[in-house]
């Protein structure tokens, strides 16, 4: 019985023939693996007679030989095959394939430039919640009852009675901050802000902010000055000018926004400074006594500077872009003249 079984496997093995990878797995599978039939015929060797055991045991390894034998001679044929079907090789003088590489996007570049030039003078980084409660966003700032920030139509208000809504600025991570820590404190708060305004050119509903604020003793408005005329010559060139306008802030006083020479005309006067030479950047001031008390800061021992300015209008005036909504409309088209930014 196992000599007929032994017989028909070398018929089967000698009849193999395999002209793809697949085939010749198929003949491995059946004939070379450990669960193939050649294993099972080593598995009845416990049920051969001890006097019959040599002699079977003979054949199983020429039955053994025979397919390890084959299935060399098979690799053989399916190279052979496969180089035939081929045909030449790959033109190697053709330009290579390469898979498209993505570019940081203009407003993290100008986030990540703001952050280091600012971390390079001592300022840490903090960031805070998007959705604020009225007390960060509003009171602790010395924001009146009755200013229009508190209004539907300027704020994006979630709930009424307690207000709870869209942070309108990010000094609410600077109010946080002050109540936390103990002067001296030097913080950069960047992060994404949210205003009920019309979609346009110029304004969004949803932009960027990065506000600065440095609480010490004898801080002064000279230091605030110094501060952000490194900033700017940093961000644009040694050669830009830097001047302040008295402003109103209700949690500075007092307050100067701040105004840099056009980038584009060199200070000379053209369409997107309106002729003066000069375009805005952001605003500052001297930190109100009564938001220091309000953090739990003793207002007659420290004092203290804020400013804040939008990255969208630094990344406008750095790079050029005439558009505020480009940045939100994910224009493919727009975006890889950014990928020297890498």
């Amino acid at each position: 019985m196992q000599s007929q079984k032994i017989d028909q496997i070398k018929a089967e093995i000698a009849a193999a023939n395999a002209e793809t990878p697949e085939e010749l797995e198929a003949y491995r599978m059946r004939f070379i693996s450990k669960k193939s039939v050649v294993g099972a015929l080593f598995a009845d060797m416990k049920s051969i007679p001890n006097e019959q055991k040599k002699e079977y045991g003979q054949q199983v390894n020429e039955v053994k030989q025979l397919a390890e034998e084959k299935f060399k001679q098979l690799i053989e044929e399916v190279n052979t095959s496969g180089q035939q079907r081929t045909g030449p090789g790959p033109d190697l003088s053709l330009p290579p394939t390469t898979w498209p590489v993505g570019g940081i996007h203009p407003l993290t570049a100008t986030r990540q430039r703001i952050v280091e030039i600012f971390e390079r003078i001592g300022f840490n980084l903090s960031e805070g919640p998007e959705i604020e409660d009225d007390w960060h966003n509003f009171t602790a700032l010395n924001f009146p009852e009755n200013h229009p920030a508190r209004e539907m139509q300027d704020t994006f208000f979630i709930e009424k009675d307690p207000d709870i809504a869209l942070r309108t600025h990010t000094s609410s991570v600077q109010v946080r901050v002050m109540e936390n820590e103990k002067p001296p404190i030097r913080t950069l708060s960047p992060g994404r802000v949210f205003r009920n305004e019309a979609i346009s050119a110029r304004a969004h509903c949803i932009f960027h902010q990065v506000e600065g604020l440095y609480v010490d003793e004898n801080v002064s408005f000279a230091n605030l000055k110094q501060t952000l005329y490194h900033f700017a010559k940093e961000m644009f060139g040694k050669q830009t000018q830097v001047r302040f306008r008295p402003s109103f802030f209700p949690f500075t006083e007092p307050s100067a926004e701040i105004d840099i020479s056009c980038q584009l005309c060199g200070g000379k006067g053209c369409n997107i400074c309106k002729g003066t030479g000069w375009v805005e950047i952001g605003g500052s001031g001297m930190v109100d006594p009564n938001v220091l008390e309000n953090c739990g800061i003793n207002s007659e021992k420290y004092t203290g500077f804020a400013f804040g300015m939008g990255i969208e209008r630094i990344a406008m005036l750095k790079y050029q872009i005439n558009d505020l909504r480009l940045f939100t409309e994910n224009d493919i088209r727009f975006l890889q003249q950014f990928r020297g930014l890498l």
